[in-house]
C-alpha cells in the first residue's frame, strides 16, 4: 500500500492518499481545493488516480473533489443520504472500493452530518484486518467531531455516540487512526496538532470516550457550543454541487479598483508600519488566516488581496477560494496601494501605564485562559465586524489585546474600519502577561 496524508495547516484539514504498489491505482479522500500537493503526492508515487471519494458535504472548507473529477475524469464516491447535485457512485454501509490489493471498507458513522461515513483500510498483502480508518469528522485525536452543524445538536451527539459505539471503537487497538482535521479545525473543540492516533489509545485517553452512557455523551457532546464555520452556507452549497473547476489565477491589478475591500495579507508588522486606507490585516503567513478573513468581511464582498508579491498572492487566494470566496478581484503590490495609513501599536507596558485612561478590549475567544482583567471588554474577534459594539465607545482611546498579538493587530485594522478614532493593538504579547502582573 502507498499511503500519504495531505495536511492543510490553515484551516486543519486532512486528506489522503491511498493507491496499491502493485497496480499504480489510487483514491484520494477528501481533497483540498487547492489540490496541487495531492497531485504532487500522486505523481511521486507514479499513481493514477481512480477515483475520489468524500466522508461526507464539507462544512468548513470548500473540497477539491470537482477539480480532480473534472480534470482526471473520475468518478465520486459519497453516502447515498448526502444529497448532492452532481454524478456519484453511492455508497452504503460496508460498500467496498477496491484499488488492486488495498480496499476501503464503508463504515457509515451519521453524527457529524447525516451521511458522514468513515473507511477502514486493508492491506490485502499484509492481512485481511483494516490496517487503518480514515475517520473524517467522526473521531478525531483527542476528541470528536461536532454534532451540530448539519442537525439539532443532540440529535448528532446522540447518532455520534451510537457510530463510535458500532462502527468505530470494535475496531482492534492497534487500527491507526488518521481523521478529516487536526487542530485548527472548527470541526472540533479539543483536538490535538498529532495528526493520527491509534483506536486504542483513544480508547483509553480521548476524554469523550471514557463514558458509555450516552446521555452522559450528549451532554458532554453539546456544552459550550462553538461558532460555526463562517461562510458556511456557501460553502455548503459549494460542496453540493454542480462541480466547479479550478479556480482561475489570480490577476495582477496596477491600484485598488474603487468599491472593492482591500485585504492586506502581509505580517502585521509590515502592516502597521504603513498599509493602504481601509485595509483589513489578514496576515496570510499564520494559520487561520481563511477563517480569520471569514469573521471580518462578508463572503460576497469583492476583495482585493495587497501583497508583497504573486507568491503571496496566490496563497492567499488559494486560501480565500477555499472558504468560499469567490469574487477575488486581483491582486495588488503594496507599494502600488500605498501606504498612507498607519497602525499605532502600544506595548504591554504602556498599557499597565496607562490602563485608567484606556478602553482595553480583549478578542481572545471565552474559553480562552487567563480571563481578562476585570475593567477589559471581551469581545472576540469574531463578533467585531458588524456586532453592535455594547459598550465600546468609538470616540475612546482604545487598546486591543489577545493571545500574541496577530489577532489584536487583526482586530484593531476591523475596529479602525468601524471608526474608533485612536485604535492600537499590543502586537508583542498578549492579555496573560498584563493579568499576570496585575496580581
Amino acid at each position: 500500500m502507498i499511503f500519504e496524508q495531505v495536511l492543510t495547516p490553515d484551516l486543519g484539514c486532512a486528506a489522503y492518499v491511498v493507491g496499491c504498489s502493485r497496480t499504480h491505482d489510487a483514491l484520494v479522500v477528501d481533497p483540498p481545493l487547492d489540490t496541487t500537493e495531492v497531485e504532487d503526492a500522486l505523481a511521486r508515487h507514479d499513481l493514477r488516480l481512480a477515483g475520489v471519494v468524500l466522508t461526507h458535504t464539507h462544512a468548513d472548507h470548500v473540497s477539491g473533489h470537482g477539480v480532480l473529477a473534472l480534470e482526471h475524469g473520475v468518478p465520486i464516491s459519497i453516502h447515498r443520504s448526502a444529497g448532492v447535485d452532481f454524478p456519484h457512485e453511492p455508497l452504503e454501509h460496508d460498500t467496498r472500493l477496491a484499488i488492486g490489493d488495498v480496499e476501503l471498507v464503508t463504515l457509515h458513522t451519521p453524527g457529524h452530518r447525516p451521511e458522514h461515513c468513515a473507511f477502514a483500510v486493508l492491506d490485502h498483502t499484509r492481512a485481511d484486518e483494516p490496517w487503518l480508518v480514515l475517520t473524517g469528522d467522526s473521531l478525531l485525536v483527542g476528541d470528536v467531531a461536532r454534532p451540530d452543524l448539519a442537525v439539532e445538536a443532540g440529535d448528532g451527539a446522540a447518532a455520534l455516540h451510537t457510530s463510535l459505539d458500532t462502527r468505530l471503537l470494535p475496531l482492534a487497538d492497534g487500527v491507526e487512526v488518521f481523521p478529516g482535521h487536526v487542530a485548527g479545525s472548527l470541526c472540533g473543540r479539543t483536538m490535538s496538532a498529532k495528526p493520527s492516533t491509534t483506536i486504542g489509545f483513544e480508547r483509553r485517553f480521548n476524554p469523550m470516550l471514557q463514558t458509555t452512557d450516552e446521555r452522559a455523551f450528549v451532554t458532554a457532546a453539546t456544552a459550550d457550543p462553538q461558532p460555526k464555520p463562517p461562510n458556511m452556507t456557501r460553502i455548503v452549497e459549494r460542496n453540493r454541487g454542480p462541480l466547479r473547476p479550478r479556480p482561475s489565477p489570480l490577476r495582477r491589478l496596477g491600484d485598488l479598483p474603487a468599491g472593492t475591500t482591500p485585504l492586506d495579507v502581509r505580517d502585521r508588522g509590515s502592516y502597521v508600519e504603513g498599509h493602504a486606507p481601509g485595509a483589513l490585516l489578514g496576515s496570510v503567513g499564520a494559520n487561520g488566516f481563511a477563517t480569520r478573513v471569514g469573521w471580518m468581511i462578508p463572503v460576497d464582498e469583492e476583495i482585493v488581496v495587497v501583497a508583497v508579491d504573486a507568491a503571496q498572492a496566490a496563497q492567499a487566494a488559494a486560501a480565500l477560494h477555499a472558504v468560499g470566496y469567490d469574487d477575488v478581484r486581483g491582486w495588488v503590490d503594496a507599494d502600488a496601494a500605498g501606504r498612507g495609513e498607519r497602525l499605532e501599536t502600544l506595548t504591554l507596558e504602556d498599557v499597565r501605564r496607562d490602563r485608567d485612561r484606556l478602553q482595553i478590549v480583549d478578542v481572545r475567544d471565552p474559553d480562552e485562559s487567563p480571563p481578562p482583567l476585570p475593567d477589559a471588554h471581551r469581545r472576540p474577534l469574531r463578533t467585531l465586524t458588524d456586532g453592535p459594539l455594547g459598550a465600546l465607545d468609538p470616540a475612546l482611546p482604545t487598546a486591543v489585546l489577545c493571545g500574541t498579538g496577530l489577532r489584536a493587530a487583526v482586530a484593531a485594522s476591523v475596529l479602525a474600519r468601524r471608526g474608533f478614532a485612536d485604535v492600537r493593538p499590543v502586537i508583542q504579547g498578549g492579555m496573560a502577561e498584563l493579568v499576570g502582573s496585575a496580581v
